[in-house]
């Protein structure tokens, strides 16, 4: 098989704030931006790789979400324990010094994992985990 990871998922609260942490913190350049007030769909992306995205979605949009399932969300989301990412650079500390100026609630410091990996971990505006590692 010849399966590649396309688009990832994360919701957002707040278009204009997820916006502006995906593409003026982290430097991802913006694919697309639809539809209009809290209900935009925003994809995002590395700028040098294009077939790898991140969709910014509102978290309940589906119509088939339940009341009492929207609640939940929007609970789990103002807990930080929605959603999270994984993302990697080679120089961990810079990019953690970048990160932290744009206003980005720190969770943790660039740390030497004792299951050997360094990372950091901030919460984008939508109270989701975002984990970066340095690569080595």
């Amino acid at each position: 098989m010849d399966i590649t990871i396309h688009t990832s998922v994360l919701a957002h609260d707040d278009p204009d704030a997820a916006l502006s942490f995906y593409r003026d913190v982290l430097g991802f350049e913006v694919r697309s931006d639809v539809g209009q007030g809290a209900m935009r769909w925003i994809t995002v992306g590395p700028v040098d790789q294009p077939s790898t995205s991140i969709l910014l979605a509102p978290p309940a949009a589906d119509p088939g979400i339940t009341e009492d399932e929207r609640r939940t969300i929007a609970e789990m989301m103002a807990k930080g324990t929605h959603g999270w990412i994984l993302l990697a650079t080679r120089d961990l500390d810079a990019t953690f010094e970048k990160v932290r100026a744009g206003d980005a609630e720190v969770v943790q410091e660039p740390t030497e994992q004792p299951y050997g990996i360094r990372d950091c971990a901030f919460r984008d505006p939508a109270g989701n985990l975002v984990r970066i590692r340095e690569l080595r």
